[in-house]
């Protein structure tokens, strides 16, 4: 049976190609949108870890460092690493911003104490050192040397940063708090957050701490219906491409209704007809999974937002793919299993 089986496909190669090609960019899909949906949680903690924080800082009012930036005294930095020996500090301010590019693109901008703690790793070039000097993630897409211009303030790019980015994929750039406070508040000397090396045990009043583990879940909540709709979505993808593989083997079992109604009659079990039937399937779901992994890797570097995709992905990809595949054969297994062995002796 499992011989006859192999040999039925490639007897209806043609439309076992079209299933497989159908099949295997329904499984791209899933595993690209399954990508961007990591990418989004994993920027976050990119993110969150780039700064070297032990703790954050922030107003008692928000809910974090970077979702509700709530202004107060830069001096309470100061005061927090007098009260708290052996603890490093640097206020930082947060914000949002615009920047032309070859189009304009939205900014995560923050402003950093020069010199101090709290500058992410430097991909190429160097830390800005002046006021003027700007570190930006490379997915912003300009060079060193490049000049950009935010808030009608002129800034020249002198290093860049790699996977610094949060808000589905927003690039960060990183001032000075001088240039910052400059720009959003009026030169005023406040800070939205504070970057602790160390644990803070005492805090001025109207403060209060946030851990690294914190930050990442407020920083995750605005995305939540994002990433939920993805999770829907890819769901979605796994019941089409199991329509698809359905759809052939039932077509299959139809057309082969006089050999099931011969293998009957002649004895062989309906253990090993259900065996052939579910090796198509596996063998179909197989082969489009490994087309998925192809167009996957022709279509990632397509994509305008970052695609995450770990080793586990493919993995999941192919048990997913073999169980959607025997799922989406029972229909072709209950029209096999349903032949009355009589009709190999009747009319068609």
């Amino acid at each position: 049976m499992l011989f006859v089986s192999l040999r039925d496909l490639q007897w209806r190669r043609r439309r076992f190609l079209i299933g497989v090609l159908a099949t295997g960019l329904v499984f791209a899909l899933a595993l690209l949108i399954t990508g961007i949906s990591a990418a989004f949680h994993n920027e976050v903690i990119r993110s969150v870890n780039a700064f070297g924080a032990d703790e954050w800082v922030v107003s008692a009012r928000a809910t974090g460092p970077f979702t509700t930036p709530v202004f107060f005294p830069q001096s309470a930095a100061g005061q927090i690493a007098q009260t708290n020996p052996g603890v490093q500090t640097a206020p930082v301010v947060i914000l949002r911003s615009t920047v032309h590019t070859t189009r304009l693109r939205d900014l995560n901008v923050i402003g950093v104490a020069p010199g101090g703690v709290g500058w992410p790793k430097v991909h190429d070039g160097r830390l800005p050192r002046a006021s003027g000097e700007m570190l930006v993630d490379h997915s912003l897409g300009v060079a060193l040397g490049s000049s950009l211009s935010l808030g009608g303030t002129r800034f020249t790019v002198v290093g860049r940063t790699d996977g610094v980015s949060y808000f589905a994929g927003t690039p960060v750039a990183i001032i000075s708090i001088g240039d910052a406070q400059r720009l959003a508040l009026g030169d005023q000397p406040l800070a939205s957050a504070i970057i602790v090396h160390g644990t803070a045990r005492t805090l001025p009043a109207g403060l209060r701490a946030v851990s690294n583990a914190a930050a990442i879940t407020d920083l995750r909540r605005p995305l939540k219906s994002a990433t939920g709709t993805i999770d829907i979505l890819r769901v979605l993808l796994w019941l089409v491409a199991g329509g698809i593989i359905g759809s052939v083997l039932y077509l299959q079992a139809i057309e082969r209704t006089r050999d099931f109604a011969v293998f009957k009659a002649t004895g062989v079990s309906s253990r090993s007809v259900v065996a052939g039937l579910a090796l198509q399937a596996i063998f179909l779901a197989m082969l489009s999974a490994a087309v998925a992994i192809l167009f996957a890797f022709v279509l990632t570097p397509t994509m305008p937002m970052r695609v995450d995709m770990a080793g586990s992905t493919y993995v999941v990809l192919v048990v997913v793919a073999i169980a959607v595949g025997l799922l989406a054969s029972v229909s072709g297994l209950r029209r096999a299993l349903s032949v009355d062995p009589a009709l190999a002796f009747g009319g068609a």
